[in-house]
C-alpha cells in the first residue's frame, strides 16, 4: 500500500464503502509514509475518478496537477494519465526530556 512516499493502490469494495474503511486505510498509509521519514505523501488518481478525488480532498489532500503515471505492465511500463495528489504530513517530534 505504501512505497517510499507514495500511497498506491488503495481500494475499497463497493459493499464496504461509506463505513469508514477507506479512512482507516488512508490514515495507516499516511502514518507509514511519515514513519518512513517523509514530510509529504503523494498518490495518483485517474482524472475521471471524481469519487476518489472528492474523498482525498475532504481528507486534506490537494491536487498538484496532471502527470503521467508509469504503471508496471507485463511487457513494460504503461503510461497512465493521472493527477498527483499530495498531503503535508504532521511532524512528529520525540522529546528526550523526562
Amino acid at each position: 500500500m505504501v512505497v517510499g512516499d507514495e500511497v498506491e493502490q488503495v481500494y475499497v469494495t463497493r459493499r464496504h464503502r461509506g463505513v469508514g474503511v477507506a479512512g482507516v486505510l488512508l490514515d495507516e498509509a499516511e502514518r507509514q509514509v511519515g514513519d518512513g521519514g517523509h514530510a509529504v505523501a503523494w498518490l495518483a488518481v485517474a482524472p475521471g475518478n471524481t469519487r476518489a478525488r472528492r474523498f482525498y480532498e475532504r481528507r486534506g489532500w490537494r491536487d498538484a496537477g496532471p502527470f503521467t503515471y508509469l504503471a508496471a505492465g507485463a511487457h513494460g511500463d504503461i503510461p497512465v494519465p493521472c493527477h498527483r495528489y499530495v498531503k503535508d504530513l504532521p511532524r512528529v517530534t520525540v522529546s528526550t526530556q523526562r
